[in-house]
């Protein structure tokens, strides 16, 4: 059978969204209406006639409502084969009405976790009879439609039929949605009431938010999933207020910025510049325009083309000054009216706003494919408190040497492994990412800050008095010595290298001022 007017249709929603303007429409068409409780009283109040569950199946709703729906007058007419002789005669038998649509959403189970109501509460608003109503529908998608999307009402209302390729439509999604609801459930019980980081089956409830341009190369694929609750700041609950589409990769990069620029997101005002996942400039500094001059002039040839995230309002004075060369995105918190009309004019600048910046230190875990798999992880929200540092050489680090070490290991927790970061007065002076060894990190970000020195006219890099942070341990003082060639005066590091005895002696020979943090940040 391809098109299938609608006779009789069971209508029981928790969001009543268009089901009122849908049931009008389908009675409009001469369908009966069945349904229960509150959307009853819903369709009742709009005026509409509505025929109970309750006397379709000759039981009352009992349980508190939890069994209402659960019974063969219901299922037996959702799953019955309407061209199999069979089902036919069972039907009549027992006196079995065809239902030709179900329209159904679940109990709001997310949104009462999010809301952190209590266990009671939270096991009471997981639907029993909904989903069962949906699966009932979804399987015998020949016979039945199931609508759980209120976007499908009006189509469906309209015509008062739908057609085969409709209902293959509409059963595809209503498997997305049961398998989404259950996997909510499922990570609920797992983590929040069993306390279990890894469960023996992780499943990951995810919606397509956007489908991409294309993924990191054009000949790839892209799309966008986000949780159906996105944490407050996170790039998931983003706003768009210009430019292109983003791509896979502008996605990427916006991730890295707002991941380090919310490590200071209750520091004074500070810019992140990113390229390829990479933070090429970091400054804090009493004005937005002056951190982003200082941030960009730790490398303002890799800042061409890059990914800026700021962790205040942005203002009109440093949209100006981000205008002045080609970037990618911005990403702020917010923007005020001065910023939006600079940016205006650059047509594909593309500007993010997320009204909040998320907590570096929140729970989650992070997902990898390998092949045939995923690794999965907790979230690296390290962070140090005073009682983790230990100076272990015979000078101790001055308070702007400890201010300075402090900045530049939270960069280098940001930093492809492995990572070397030099700082100086609440700025980045030179950055070594994602190389095979740590002293070719060390003399990459020193030649960085040279380079930067010789194009800004400075009479010295930054790295003169900076520190150093090294996302792990020096396994040999050369990586050190090349920091301290470089200018550094003070090192921020792990330690735990069998060699530490060897790297402290070779600090407090070159007078250095060396703590050790005892976490390691490696970033793969």
């Amino acid at each position: 059978m391809t098109s299938i007017p609608i006779r009789r249709a069971l209508l029981s929603v928790s969001d009543k969204t268009g089901i009122v303007e849908l049931a009008e429409a389908l009675a409009r068409h001469g369908a009966e209406l069945v349904s229960t409780g509150g959307t009853a009283r819903a369709l009742r109040d709009a005026g509409l006639t509505v025929r109970d569950v309750s006397e379709l199946t000759g039981f009352p709703e009992m349980m508190d409502g939890r069994v209402k729906t659960l019974h063969p007058m219901v299922h037996g007419g959702l799953l019955a084969v309407r061209d199999d002789a069979a089902h036919v005669a069972a039907m009549a038998e027992h006196g079995i009405g065809a239902i030709d649509l179900v329209v159904v959403n679940l109990y709001p189970f997310g949104a009462t976790v999010a809301k952190g109501a209590g266990r009671d509460e939270v096991i009471e608003n997981i639907d029993i009879g909904g989903p069962s109503m949906v699966r009932s529908a979804a399987k015998n998608h020949a016979h039945v439609a199931i609508l759980t999307d209120p976007a499908d009402y009006a189509a469906v209302g309209e015509a008062g039929q739908t057609n085969l390729e409709q209902r293959r439509r509409f059963a595809a999604k209503a498997f997305a949605a049961t398998a989404e609801y259950d996997a909510t459930i499922a990570g609920w019980f797992a983590h929040a009431d069993q306390g279990e980081a890894f469960p023996e089956r992780l499943s990951v409830p995810l919606r397509r938010a956007q489908t991409l341009r294309y993924g990191e190369n054009p000949h790839q694929s892209a799309a966008l999933y986000v949780p159906a609750f996105a944490p407050q700041g996170s790039l998931a609950d983003h706003r768009q207020v210009q430019g292109k589409e983003l791509s896979y990769n502008n996605l990427a990069d916006a991730d890295a910025a707002l991941e380090l620029v919310s490590e200071f997101r209750d520091a004074d005002p500070t810019v992140v510049i990113v390229k390829h996942a990479n933070p090429c400039g970091v400054a804090t500094a009493a004005t937005l325009s002056e951190a982003y001059a200082a941030a960009f002039a730790c490398d303002s040839v890799s800042a061409f083309g890059g990914i800026i995230a700021v962790n205040r309002t942005l203002d009109g004075a440093t949209a100006q000054a981000i205008a002045g060369i080609f970037t990618e995105v911005v990403a702020a918190p917010d923007a005020d009216d001065d910023a939006l009309a600079v940016f205006a004019a650059k047509k594909n600048l593309r500007l993010i706003l997320t009204g909040a910046l998320p907590d570096p230190r929140r729970a989650g875990l992070m997902l990898r494919t390998v092949a045939g798999g995923a690794l999965v992880q907790s979230r690296d929200g390290g962070s140090l408190a005073d009682r983790d540092l230990k100076v272990v050489t015979k000078r101790q680090p001055s308070e702007q040497e400890l201010a300075d070490c402090r900045f530049a290991w939270t960069v280098a927790k940001h930093v492809k492994s492995n990572a070397i970061v030099y700082a100086k007065g609440g700025a980045t002076a030179g950055i070594g990412a994602g190389q095979m060894n740590r002293l070719e990190s060390a003399r990459i970000a020193a030649w960085k800050a040279r380079d930067a020195a010789e194009k800004a006219g400075w009479s010295e890099a930054r790295t003169i008095g900076s520190a150093v942070a090294s996302d792990a341990f020096f396994p040999f003082a050369d990586g050190l010595m090349a920091a301290v060639e470089a200018g550094a005066t003070a090192v921020i590091q792990p330690g735990g290298s069998i060699r530490d005895d060897e790297v402290i002696a070779a600090a407090d020979e070159a007078g250095l001022a060396m703590i050790f943090t005892g976490m390691r940040h490696f970033r793969h």
